[in-house]
């Protein structure tokens, strides 16, 4: 794989970026992104450890639980719901303007553009529609794919991070500070492996841990549970993290590196943390252990 051995030249304290060729392999015409193995390795990571999950009749309890041939075609469905939902949803989101002006660049998807919350719908929609076709309990499909949800978002941070994209906001006291190669002279925080911890790597621990506690037994608990965490922990980092620049802070400015206006990615997490705290409290309200049907 092409990783350059050159360094920013950087002041003490600062943390050299590593600046790693975007292009992880390249045969001929043929180049494979990190970007792209990221979103290969955290489906087929999902993937595998949700089949386990469905092969636990201990987390079930009398509810009903997707097979493993289900689990294999939520793979297809969550990929596609995935790429579109978030390639929509950066578009209405982040940069409308930008393809009502140029709306053949909607398929430039080489060039960037993803939004996480509209990807989370697409991969929704995706769910919803094979709970359907196939008879599951909707919030039962939900409760797997938001177990495993983090293992993706970990290392779709971690290709932000190599990409040198959605860099932090200035902090030139920090000492493992970043320059990054795109971000100006200023040292930033490393926003992305923040995210990567926060969103990825605690929020699949805290999951893990509800599912060994209450399994599947409360159809959705799994899944609130998944949507205010990321929802916090998201709009934590949103303080770290600097605003795009097409659209900066919605509301208020920028004080210090710890202070600053509410963000597009604060907005886009309070419903989310609103929908979570609301099927927490559906689940615990009802009784464990019972068939339901699809809803």
């Amino acid at each position: 794989m092409p990783v350059s051995a050159a360094f920013l030249s950087l002041p003490p304290l600062v943390v050299a970026f590593p600046v790693i060729d975007p292009v992880a392999v390249s045969i001929g015409p043929l180049a494979i992104r990190w970007y792209a193995l990221a979103y290969i390795a955290g489906l087929v990571g999902g993937w595998f450890y949700a089949r386990r999950l469905v092969a636990a009749s201990s987390l079930w309890g009398n509810v009903r639980r997707p097979t493993g041939a289900d689990i294999d075609d939520m793979l297809l469905y969550v990929a596609l719901g995935v790429i579109l939902g978030g390639r929509i949803g950066y578009i209405l989101f982040y940069s409308p303007g930008q393809y009502l002006e140029d709306p053949l660049s909607i398929f430039a998807v080489w060039q960037g553009g993803m939004a996480f919350h509209g990807g989370l719908a697409g991969a929704a929609i995706a769910m919803f529609l094979l709970a359907r076709a196939r008879g599951l309990l909707v919030l039962s499909l939900f409760d797997v794919a938001a177990t495993v949800a983090p293992i993706g978002i970990f290392f779709g941070r971690i290709a932000n991070f190599i990409n040198g994209e959605l860099w932090g906001r200035p902090a030139p006291d920090l000492p493992f500070a970043m320059v990054f190669p795109h971000g100006g002279p200023l040292p930033r925080h490393p926003s992305q492996l923040y995210e990567a911890f926060a969103e990825g790597l605690l929020l699949f621990i805290l999951l893990a841990v509800v599912v060994r506690i209450v399994g599947f037994r409360r159809p959705g608990l799994v899944t609130g549970v998944f949507a205010v965490g990321y929802a916090v922990a998201r709009s934590v980092c949103e303080f770290f993290r600097e605003p795009d620049p097409q659209l900066g802070f919605l509301f208020g400015t920028q004080v210090s590196a710890l202070e600053g206006g509410i963000t597009m990615g604060m907005v886009l997490s309070l419903p989310l943390l609103i929908a979570g705290i609301w099927l927490i409290v559906r689940a615990l309200s009802r009784q464990p252990s019972t068939q339901e049907t699809v809803s």
